[in-house]
C-alpha cells in the first residue's frame, strides 16, 4: 500500500464508464485515485480535477511504484496491451471486459501474463447485482434443489449508435457476451454446445454492417443442464434484465429494477413504474459492490473472480453462437483445445 489506509490506483479511460469507476475509487474509504490517462486530455483533465487525480502518460502511469493497481476502461482495442503491461509491472488490474475481440489475442495476453504475481480481475459486473448474488447463493446453498434450467432476457432499450456497433465486433461478443458469462455463472458447469438463431429486426443500418440485433442462444452443459439466453437491442418499456434458475424444488428470479417502487392503483388497474431505461442506473449498485470486491483483492482477503480465464471462456462461447447462427448447426466448444490453438 502506498499510503496507511489507500490503495493508489490509476484509470485508463475517461469516457462513460471511466466515470462510474474513478466515483467509485474516490467514494471507496480504502482507495484513490491517483492518475488518470486517455488521449482525450480535455475529458482526462475533467475527470482528474474532479477526483483530485493528475493526467499522466501510460508510461508515468506503469512505472510509478506507487501505483498498486489499474483500472483499464478505455477503448477495447487497447484491453489487453494495458493488461499486459499492468500485470508485469506487478500491479494489480481491474479490466473491463472484454480482454480482446479476437480470441488468439486473448489466448496470447493470458499465456503472457501466466507467471504474473498480482492479481487480475475482469469486469463483468452482472455477477455483483445484488439480486443475481444472492439468486446464486440459495442455489448453492440447495434452495432450489437439483438446478435444471436457467434463462437470461437481455434487451436493450434501443440499439446504440452505429459508429460503435461497426467497431463493437458484432452482439454476441459485445452485448451477449455478458449473458455467456452470467449462464456460467448460476449453472455452475462449462457449457459444450452452443445453438444460435438470429436476425436484424429492429433497424435496417444494423444490417448494412452485417451485425444482428434479435436472438436466441441455447445452451447445454455435459450433465444436460440447459440455459436459453434471449436478446434485442429493442424494447420499448426501457431496459430489461432478467434472470431465471429453475430446480427440481422451484425457482428463482430476478426482477426489472423499476425507475420508483411507485404504484398507483384505481378501478381502472394497478400501473407501476417502467423499468429504469440506462444500464448505468440499473447496475449502480453491482458497480459497487464490484468494486468492493476488487478492493478485498487488493487486501488479500479474496481471489478475483472472475478471473481472465472466465473472459476467454465467454468470449469462446460468442465464438460458437457466430459458428452455429452461420452453419444452422449445434457448435461444440472445447476450452482447452481452442486455449492451445
Amino acid at each position: 500500500m502506498t499510503t496507511e489506509t489507500k490503495f493508489s490506483v490509476a484509470l485508463f479511460g475517461a469516457g462513460r464508464i471511466g466515470h462510474v469507476h474513478a466515483k467509485n475509487i474516490a467514494d471507496h474509504q480504502l482507495t484513490q485515485l491517483k492518475y488518470v490517462i486517455d488521449p482525450n486530455q480535455t475529458a482526462a483533465q475533467q475527470l482528474a480535477r474532479t477526483y483530485g487525480a493528475q493526467v499522466v502518460t501510460e508510461e508515468k502511469a506503469l512505472e510509478d511504484a506507487t501505483v498498486d493497481a489499474i483500472v483499464v476502461a478505455s477503448a477495447t482495442p487497447t484491453h489487453a496491451d494495458l493488461l499486459e503491461r499492468g500485470l508485469l509491472a506487478n500491479k494489480a488490474v481491474f479490466c473491463e471486459k472484454p480482454i480482446d475481440l479476437s480470441i488468439s489475442r486473448v489466448n496470447d495476453c493470458l499465456s503472457a501474463v501466466l507467471g504474473a504475481s498480482a492479481p487480475l480481475f475482469l469486469g463483468f459486473n452482472r455477477r455483483f447485482d445484488p439480486a443475481v448474488a444472492e439468486m446464486k447463493r440459495r442455489i448453492t446453498a440447495g434452495e432450489i434443489g437439483d438446478l435444471e434450467l436457467v434463462t437470461v432476457v437481455s434487451k436493450d432499450p434501443g440499439a446504440l449508435p452505429i459508429e460503435y456497433l461497426k467497431v463493437s465486433g458484432g452482439m454476441f461478443r459485445d452485448m451477449t457476451i455478458h449473458d455467456f458469462d452470467m449462464a456460467r455463472f448460476i449453472l455452475g458447469e462449462e457449457i459444450v454446445s452452443v445453438t444460435a438463431m438470429a436476425s436484424t429486426l429492429t433497424d435496417e443500418s444494423i444490417m448494412k454492417i452485417g451485425d444482428i440485433d434479435t436472438a436466441v442462444v441455447t445452451m447445454q452443459t455435459a450433465t444436460g443442464r440447459i440455459a436459453v439466453i434471449t436478446n434485442s437491442r429493442r424494447a420499448s418499456f426501457g431496459y430489461d434484465q432478467r434472470v431465471e434458475a429453475h430446480g427440481s424444488g422451484g425457482t428463482l428470479r430476478t426482477e426489472n429494477v423499476a425507475i420508483s417502487n411507485l404504484v398507483q392503483e384505481t378501478e381502472a388497474g394497478v400501473r407501476r413504474e417502467k423499468p429504469q431505461f440506462f444500464f448505468l442506473d440499473r447496475y449502480q449498485q453491482s458497480y459497487r459492490n464490484e468494486w468492493d470486491h476488487f478492493v478485498r483483492v487488493l487486501a488479500g482477503q479474496e481471489n478475483p473472480s472472475p478471473t481472465g480465464e472466465d473472459g476467454r471462456r465467454a468470449l469462446l462461447l460468442a465464438e460458437a453462437a457466430y459458428a452455429s447462427w452461420k452453419s444452422n448447426k449445434v457448435a461444440y466448444v472445447d476450452y482447452e483445445l481452442e486455449a492451445a490453438q
